[in-house]
This record gives C-alpha cells, sequence and structure tokens, in this order.
C-alpha cells in the first residue's frame, strides 16, 4: 500500500492535502449555509425558472414541516423519492433530510412490482412522486405506501413556457385518485415551519438500492458523513465555486448525478441547470444562455451533443471540467474534445456502495478510458479475488476500497455484508466485484467484471433478477440474461431463452419483450432475444452464462 500511495502523490491535484475535512451535522445544512452566504444566488435554472438559494431554502423548510407536522414523519424514516430531475426532486431529497428522515431514491422506471418491493423492505410508509408515476403507485396506496406526496413537473416551468416540453410534463395534470395522494403544491403552500435538525454525522441519510453481488436488490445504509464527504470531495477536486454553472442531467436518483450534481454543487453554492428529459437539441442553447462551467456526462451524451442541431464550438465557450463514468469514453472522441476544445474528460469511478466517487483522474493530468486515482482519505488496491493477497502493479485482479464513504453495510442484511466486506492488515475493505489493475503511476483501470451485470448506458442491469422475471412467462423453460455490445450504450441486455416444447413456433421474441415490459423496468428490459435449443451448463449443472456471453462479444470482433 505504501508503495502505490507514494506513487499516487506524484500526480496528486496541487495544494490539496490527502485528508480532507468535512462538517458532522446533516447533508442539507450546506444548502442552509449556500443561502446564507448568497440568498439572491441562483440555485437552479429549470425551463425559463430561475429558483434562487432563498427560493430553494424557503421551499425544502416548508415541505419538511408539511412532512413532520401532516404525513406524520418521524426521525430516522424511510420516504420513497421517485422523480425525473427537477427541481421538485431537490426541493424533495432536501427536505427529507430536513426532517430528519432517510431518503430512498427510487428509479422512476421501476414498475409496481419493484416499489413494493422497496417500500416493503425500507419499510417507507411515505412517498414522494412525480404525477406520471400515479398508476404505478395507485395499488400500493392503501396499505403498502399510505401517504403519498405528488408533484407535477410542469408546475415548476413558465406559463407559456419558451422551451420544448417532454410529453412527462406537456400532458394535463393527473386527478388524485385516492385520499392517499396529496399535491406537493398544497404541501408548500402551507408553509409549516419543521422542528430543528436533529440528525447529521453517522446518522442514516440515504439508503439506494444495490443488487451487489447477487440479482437480489439491497439497500446500502449511508450516513450524513458518507454523504457529504463525496460531495465535498467532488467540489474540492473539481474546483467547484460560487460562480460555477453545473448541469444536473444525470439522473438524480443515482449516485452519480445525486453527488456530483445536485449535493456537490449545493455544497459550493454553484447554479445547478436541471432537465427532465435528455434531450441533445437544447444543449447548445442551455449552455450558451447560463454558461455552463462543469459537465457530468455519460459518454452516449457527450457523443449525442457533438452531432446536435444548432452545435458549434460557442457551446463549450465556459466549460472548464468535462467528467463522467459508467462506461469508457471512445478514443477517437477523446481526441476530438482535446484537439478542438482543449477539454480533457476525467473519469471517476464509484459504486452505490460508495455513494458515489472512490477514484477519479487528476483534472489536470487524467488517462483515457482510466478509473484514476483513490480520492482524499480512500484506499484502494488490487487483490487476488481467491487468495486476497494484493496484485503487483500491472497485474490483474479485484479492485477493493476502503474510506469514508463506504456504506455501514446492507440494510437488514448481515449475509450480504459478510460477501461484500473482507477485513486486510486491520482495515475493513469493500469488494467491488470488478477486475482490474493499478499502473506503475498509481492509477487504477477496470478490464472486466467479476460480479455478473450488464452495464446499460450507466445503468446496472442484474441478469439474475432478469431471469426470474422472464421464468414467470408460461412459455420460458430456460433462460440465460447476459451483456452484448452495443454501439450506442455499450452493452444491452440479452435474453437467450429455451422455450418449452409446446410454446414453439407459435411464441415469439415480441411476446417475450412485451411480457417482459410489464414485470420490469425499461432499462433492464432485453434488447435482444435469441431463441436455443438448450443452454450450456457447467461441471456442477448451472447454466453456463460466461461461455454464452464470451461468444458473444467474440462474434462483435
Amino acid at each position: 500500500m505504501s508503495v502505490l500511495r507514494a506513487a499516487t502523490s506524484r500526480f496528486w491535484p496541487d495544494g490539496h492535502d490527502f485528508h480532507l475535512s468535512i462538517p458532522s451535522g446533516n447533508v442539507v445544512e450546506n444548502l442552509l449555509r449556500a443561502a446564507v452566504r448568497g440568498p439572491n444566488r441562483t440555485a437552479i435554472h429549470y425551463y425559463g425558472t430561475t429558483l434562487t438559494y432563498a427560493d430553494l431554502v424557503l421551499r425544502v423548510e416548508a415541505l419538511a414541516g408539511w412532512l413532520q407536522a401532516v404525513a406524520g414523519l418521524k426521525r430516522g424514516e424511510r420516504v420513497l423519492l421517485a422523480m425525473q430531475n427537477s427541481p421538485q426532486f431537490i426541493i424533495a431529497f432536501q427536505a427529507i433530510l430536513r426532517a430528519d428522515a432517510v431518503v430512498v431514491p427510487v428509479n422512476p422506471m421501476s414498475v409496481t412490482r419493484e416499489i413494493a418491493y422497496y417500500a416493503a423492505d425500507s419499510g417507507a410508509r411515505i412517498a414522494i412522486i412525480g404525477d406520471e408515476l400515479l398508476e404505478r403507485f395507485l395499488p400500493l396506496a392503501t396499505r403498502e405506501v399510505p401517504q403519498i406526496l405528488v408533484a407535477r413537473y410542469a408546475d415548476m416551468t413558465p406559463d407559456p413556457c419558451a422551451y420544448p416540453l417532454p410529453e412527462v410534463m406537456a400532458r394535463p395534470p393527473q386527478t388524485l385518485q385516492s385520499g392517499a395522494f396529496s399535491l406537493m403544491t398544497e404541501a408548500l403552500a402551507a408553509a409549516i415551519a419543521p422542528a430543528s435538525i436533529t440528525t447529521g454525522g453517522n446518522n442514516l441519510a440515504v439508503m439506494p438500492y444495490s443488487s451487489g453481488t447477487t440479482g437480489t436488490p439491497k439497500a446500502c445504509r449511508h450516513s450524513h458523513s458518507a454523504v457529504n464527504f463525496t460531495a465535498i470531495a467532488q467540489a474540492r477536486w473539481y474546483g467547484l465555486r460560487d460562480d460555477s454553472v453545473l448541469t444536473a442531467f444525470m439522473p438524480l436518483f443515482h449516485v452519480a448525478g445525486m453527488q456530483a450534481s445536485m449535493n456537490a454543487g449545493l455544497y459550493a453554492g454553484g447554479a445547478l441547470v436541471i432537465m427532465t428529459r435528455w434531450n441533445s437539441d437544447l444543449i447548445p442553447e442551455l449552455f450558451e444562455r447560463h454558461g455552463v462551467t462543469f459537465w457530468s456526462a455519460a459518454p452516449t451524451m457527450i457523443v449525442d451533443v457533438l452531432a446536435s442541431k444548432g452545435f458549434s464550438d460557442r457551446v463549450f465557450a465556459h466549460l472548464t471540467v468535462l467528467t463522467g463514468g459508467g462506461s469508457s469514453m471512445p478514443a477517437a472522441v477523446t481526441a476530438q474534445l482535446s484537439s478542438r476544445y482543449g477539454l480533457s474528460f476525467c473519469e471517476g469511478y464509484g459504486l452505490t456502495e460508495t455513494i458515489a466517487a472512490t477514484h477519479i483522474n487528476p483534472v489536470a493530468r487524467p488517462k483515457p478510458q482510466c478509473l484514476g486515482l483513490p480520492i482524499y482519505d480512500t484506499h484502494s488496491r488490487v487483490i487476488d479475488p481467491d487468495t486476497l493477497a494484493e496484485r503487483p502493479a500491472g497485474e490483474h485482479g479485484e479492485i477493493i476500497v476502503s474510506g469514508p464513504q463506504v456504506m455501514h453495510g446492507y440494510w437488514s442484511r448481515p449475509d450480504a455484508d459478510a460477501e461484500a466486506f473482507i477485513t486486510l492488515e486491520g482495515r475493513r475493505w469493500l469488494r467491488t466485484g470488478d477486475l482490474g489493475y493499478v499502473d506503475d503511476e498509481g492509477y487504477f483501470f477496470i478490464v472486466d467484471r467479476i460480479k455478473r451485470m450488464v452495464n446499460v448506458s450507466g445503468f446496472k442491469v442484474w441478469p439474475a433478477e432478469c431471469e426470474a422475471q422472464l421464468y414467470k412467462h408460461p412459455a420460458v423453460q430456460e433462460c440465460c440474461v447476459i451483456a452484448a455490445p452495443d454501439g450506442h450504450s455499450g452493452e444491452t441486455v440479452k435474453a437467450l431463452i429455451a422455450l418449452r416444447p409446446e410454446a414453439r413456433g407459435t411464441v415469439t421474441p415480441d411476446d417475450i419483450a412485451a411480457f417482459a415490459r410489464t414485470v420490469m423496468a425499461t432499462y433492464k428490459v432485453p434488447k435482444l432475444y435469441e431463441f436455443v435449443e438448450s443452454l450450456p451448463r457447467s461441471s456442477s449443472n448451472k447454466i453456463d452464462w460466461r461461455s454464452l456471453q464470451t461468444a458473444e462479444w467474440e462474434k462483435a470482433r
């Protein structure tokens, strides 16, 4: 470890100590302090609406007061938050913390079955949702989630709006069909003052779901200190200030967007440019009008923007930091960004289990297709996954991490904790399940996955979970879900299926796909289907998914 630490320090950002001091309080206090420093400074740009820090704090305080006084939210209770990117997402996230409760972020593409699982597993009895999710929450409104607060994104835009709005915002208001539902506008209008903050430090703050090493979703227990750590670490690493203008285009329910954009931006006192649904053709106007300085993006988003209508060199005139992760940036795009715009793609790496970043490339010296260096107070190794012995520089093994951002553990899953953590030389380490190596300058690289996971534009899809749902179709005798190469998203989901004899010749891939869309979120639904007579098996009689996936990628070479 000492050798790697010394190598890393050669390229450590100038003027940055390895140790990072962070406040011990509640995450929402970052917002409150920013509002004191600059109450009239812009916090949010949203399709022509501008909210100042004072405006944002008023709404956060009002919603927190409503949650406590009307919804009866108690200290430490969990609240489901299922929304697209919007001012209401930020208000709700910060208000839940302000009310001394715990945010359980939910992918808004989740279907009713998945939402019911999250509610039951976390014990959440309150949800805050976008109105496009009303039908999915309606079956849960009387028992599983008895209190549901509904936001309409268009309520936060001008009327008329000069920008083209996505369908989810342009449609008329939805009718509330049950007494379990309340409107966020009414909750904010009540303007109830919340009680004093009593949580912070090691108290739970956020519980995002991850499948970890198996296909069963598990909630990661993150404290206020951990959430503060990666938010402040990224703000410091990237040099964010109160005049920074950040994009909030990456999903805010996901730890990458949540931390690099929302929480890092609010800590710095910067302005967030929010887009509810990705529209690359809006980027030129938004970047030029607001002077965007920081863009956190998946590589596919950058490729889309470079090909978008109205794109010109002026779009990147103010941009100083371009960062992201989840998939590798194509070398040709990296070269174009550098030679034409003087921009480097500063890739980072992290997990849901680490509430975002554990490694980031130095802004002044990034390496292409590289995870970067372990950040402040963070240690990382590459080990033999079987013997746990540390691997020398350049040799492949499993990446493990230890630092302030690592979760306390999974919610009510000591069995999963036992698989996820190891102790080496007195230090607790998280096994990432990613296969990689560290070079002789201390930079980390990923080469494969030990875990069985499909990465669809940064969204993790767990084959075991998909297979469990596909097996519910009466025509499926056995199936195997693998990662397949995709020119746009990097990877996509493919299902190989052996049909029951009576279904052969009558059931089509379209039939299976239509069924899949009813039982799993859209991004999990296999894009490719192949019917086979049978599936290969290993010596232990398990379906040999590795050979199928290897063959799939070999075909693309």
